[in-house]
């Protein structure tokens, strides 16, 4: 039984918060638990994926939630046929162990498994097929009401509404779980629940401290604790159900961390001539709605956790100005520069700048030409333009309180385990072959990982 947690911070469940979680607490003494680092990006597409299949982002080419169409500047967003590798429960399946997959991303379509699934946040609405077997989507609808993939608008000013669907959203996802556990039976059940990453990103000015909006007496203050603690109660509603030969592993994706400001790395850019506009923009606008000068801009760069900055290469972009034998020399140039991309009044906002062969096995699919993680990931990318600006705390898609950080969460108990309380050197991608030896199935030759039973 794997349950993921999406953006549980080891902060909130080893040490602030775990006096309110019972049932996770038991866990971790009676196994093994520990910070679980995770993929870069540490974003929730890549990071499950590379979880379930033991191969890394550039193996898979999946460096966040959208992908770049070949031969032109556009993206779209990711499905399930982008993941080129089999999963956890593709291994699983092939060896004769029946599954309930829940949730997970990206499983949207849904696939044929050896049992159930029910694909994840990536659906568009309750009533696109999203169940397989494509029967089980009545079953379910009928007995829990209209699927709830996701928070709508989790970054809006309503709070009251986010933080009801939050609720709502978990209260469903693991009554499911209880359900298909129980008339199913699977050998291997895996559900995936984002309350808490939505929890975190509407809400986390409310109850840190160490972000700059936290006002001590604010109304929602404790409303991390309320739902962590009932966020435990579901986890012990669901382990409750697994008897002596089972063994529950709880993991994260990602952490949260406090998000400090922003940076607007398009109007970088084209400050510096990288990135040419055919018309400025009147409002902050998305890249994608401006015209842009293809054949002038040497470089752009798509926003969100970590900013993904593009070189505009001839041969490879159908208007790129950069020759081939250039392109060493103009990337090595860029990614110095953007190490020194001045913060308002003096210094500069500290930049990570990662190349895809130094991150990755192998770099597969159009990766960007440089990975930027500003300020250890305390400060987001921003892609519009027409922000005024280069550093700000503002957010261009809404309201935001958190970024995610490099570790997530371990907690390992039950059959086949033993109780060896804090491990540290966790990676993400130990999952898969601890889950295989569990199972007593052998997990694909070349992935990732170890066994950590």
């Amino acid at each position: 039984m794997v349950i993921g947690l999406d953006c549980a911070p080891p902060a909130l469940v080893f040490e602030r918060y775990r006096h309110r979680l019972p049932h996770l607490d038991r866990l971790m003494r009676s196994g093994s638990w520990g910070p679980l680092r995770t993929t870069q990006p540490p974003i929730t597409v890549p990071a499950w994926a590379s979880m379930v299949s033991g191969r890394d982002p550039g193996e898979l080419g999946l460096y966040g939630f959208r992908l770049r169409e070949p031969g032109s500047y556009r993206q779209r967003i990711v499905n399930a046929h982008d993941v080129p590798a089999p999963r956890l429960w593709d291994w699983l399946g092939r060896a004769g162990k029946s599954v309930s997959v829940l949730f997970v991303p990206p499983t949207y379509p849904p696939s044929e498994v050896h049992g159930e699934m029910v694909s994840c946040l990536l659906t568009p609405d309750a009533d696109c097929p999203h169940t397989y077997p494509a029967r089980l989507q009545a079953e379910l609808r009928e007995r829990f009401g209209p699927y709830r993939m996701d928070v709508e608008g989790f970054r809006s000013q309503d709070r009251a509404r986010v933080l009801e669907q939050i609720f709502a959203m978990t209260r469903q996802h693991f009554a499911v779980a209880r359900y298909l556990w129980r008339t199913r039976a699977p050998d291997f059940l895996m559900l995936v629940e984002m309350g808490p990453d939505r929890l975190h990103h509407a809400f986390w000015p409310c109850f840190d401290p160490a972000h700059p909006a936290f006002a001590v007496d604010g109304p929602y203050r404790d409303v991390a604790e309320r739902y962590y603690a009932y966020l435990d109660e579901c986890v012990g509603g669901l382990v409750s159900l697994a008897d002596e030969r089972t063994a529950v592993l709880v993991v994260s994706d990602h952490g949260a961390q406090p998000l400090l400001g922003a940076v607007c790395l398009n109007e970088w850019l084209m400050q510096e001539g990288y990135l040419v506009l055919l018309e400025p923009p009147e409002r902050p606008t998305p890249l994608a709605g401006l015209k842009v000068d293809w054949s002038r801009t040497r470089a752009w760069a798509e926003g969100g956790y970590y900013g993904r900055v593009y070189l505009n290469l001839r041969g490879r972009e159908p208007h790129g100005p950069i020759a081939p034998e250039h392109y060493e020399r103009e990337r090595a140039l860029l990614a110095d520069r953007l190490r020194a991309v001045p913060q308002p009044g003096a210094g500069v906002v500290g930049a990570d700048v990662v190349l895809p062969s130094q991150a990755y096995r192998q770099v597969s699919g159009l990766p960007p030409d440089l990975l930027v993680f500003f300020e250890n990931l305390a400060y987001r990318c921003i892609g519009s333009l027409g922000m005024r600006c280069i550093v700000t705390r503002d957010n261009d898609r809404g309201r935001d309180g958190c970024n995610h950080a490099w570790e997530g969460i371990w907690i390992l108990a039950g059959a086949g385990t033993q109780q060896r309380g804090r491990i540290e050197g966790l990676e993400i991608y130990d999952v898969a072959p601890t889950v295989s030896a569990l199972l007593g199935v052998a997990a694909p030759d070349g992935i990732l990982g170890k066994d950590r039973s």
